[in-house]
């Protein structure tokens, strides 16, 4: 966690509940380990939809569609949300869990390569009001450039666990060998949206970092 623990249970005392169906969903997956958005990237993603009200989101990884049902059930709009998930597994229980909550006529599930699905969207000309990233992280820089063109003008790029627990400050010899190459990425991908004349960026240190860009372009 990167802000303070007391400081972050007693906001998080602060928010509104969640659906029966979405606290047995989350239940399922912390007993599976399958991450999930944690509860204050929930609060902030809550409150971008009620103050953008998004017609269409896309979001970049799936895994059992906790998010996507999470966004869906809040969402102020009558909102469309394409997902991308590539993992056979995943995509095989995000589809049970989506028709589960009813969600069939607002969630449409994209199979396959994120970056190949994202390209496919481009070439098609999709638009959309809102894409919230939350897949493999090293792949966030290779995503950017089709995130931009399938982000409408003045729509929000909701990038999530950009902070890496807080270790994306240190010194890339400091971290695991193992996560050096994610570590490497993601501070480049901050550096692309933080200095991106098209993009206007803000980083939050909640939950595991998010960072919100909106284009201006």
């Amino acid at each position: 966690m990167i802000t303070d623990e007391r400081c972050s249970v007693f906001i998080e005392s602060l928010s509104p509940g969640m659906t029966p169906f979405l606290e047995e969903l989350e239940g399922k997956a912390q007993e599976s380990g399958i991450p999930i958005i944690r509860p204050a990237s929930r609060s902030l993603l809550r409150y971008l939809l009620a103050e953008n009200e998004p017609e269409s989101l896309l979001e970049i990884g799936t895994a059992v569609g906790f998010s996507a049902i999470f966004m869906a059930s809040c969402s102020f709009a009558d909102i469309h949300i394409d997902t991308i998930e590539n993992y056979e597994k995943h995509i095989k229980a995000a589809r049970a869990n989506i028709k589960a909550a009813h969600m069939e006529d607002r969630i449409r599930l994209l199979e396959g390569d994120a970056e190949a699905v994202l390209a496919d969207l481009a070439d098609r000309s999709a638009v959309y009001d809102m894409i919230f990233v939350d897949a493999a992280k090293a792949q966030y820089p290779d995503y950017l450039p089709l995130c931009k063109k399938l982000l409408r003008r003045g729509g929000v790029l909701v990038s999530d666990n950009v902070l890496f627990d807080g270790d994306i400050v240190q010194s890339r010899y400091a971290v695991r060998r193992r996560d050096r190459t994610i570590h490497s990425r993601m501070r480049q991908y901050l550096r692309l949206i933080s200095e991106d004349q098209g993009l206007v960026t803000t980083i939050l240190p909640i939950a595991d970092g998010m960072a919100l860009s909106v284009k201006k372009e």
